[in-house]
């Protein structure tokens, strides 16, 4: 059984995230998307909100499991029996990180590959950021994150506005 591991902090799941998801689907018999809980990264939403969100937005797709991990990534997989990390590339910027990231895992355990995955030409230019950017300053994003959370996103950036 050819299992991955999609890890990511998806603050919110963006359709780039949900291409990468959709894809590795298709390959792998078993795909878990990690969300990190990073208490250092400010998020906009909660772990247990991101997963609620990535689950309405992946429910169509039988093979994916989506879990919250805290610590390394690394661990994490070893501790789900996955050895493949799966990781998505935007721009060429997002490859130096990710190649950094790739060889520190491979020297923390080298049984774990990164596989690494081109994002679609039309989602290249989004993040999570900049979708959190936009709608705080009233721009239409509907084209760039999953119908199931467009609501979602909206009712929290208005909270966030309040407080």
């Amino acid at each position: 059984m050819k299992k991955a591991i999609y890890p990511g902090s998806f603050d919110p799941i963006t359709n780039g995230h949900l291409d990468i998801i959709e894809r590795s689907s298709k390959i792998f018999d078993k795909l878990v998307v990690a969300i990190a809980n990073n208490s250092e990264k400010k998020t906009l939403f909660e772990p247990n909100e991101r997963e609620e969100i990535i689950n309405l937005s992946i429910n169509h797709l039988d093979n994916v499991e989506v879990k919250i991990f805290n610590g390394l990534l690394i661990d994490f997989a070893k501790q789900e029996k996955l050895n493949i990390i799966v990781r998505g590339l935007r721009v060429l910027s997002d490859f130096e990180y990710e190649f950094k990231m790739a060889l520190m895992n491979r020297n923390l355990d080298d049984e774990i590959t990164t596989l690494f995955m081109m994002a679609h030409e039309k989602y290249t230019h989004i993040s999570s950021s900049l979708i959190k950017e936009v709608l705080s300053h009233g721009g239409n994003i509907d084209d760039y994150i999953p119908n199931s959370v467009i609501e979602k996103i909206k009712i929290k950036i208005n909270e966030n506005k309040e407080k």
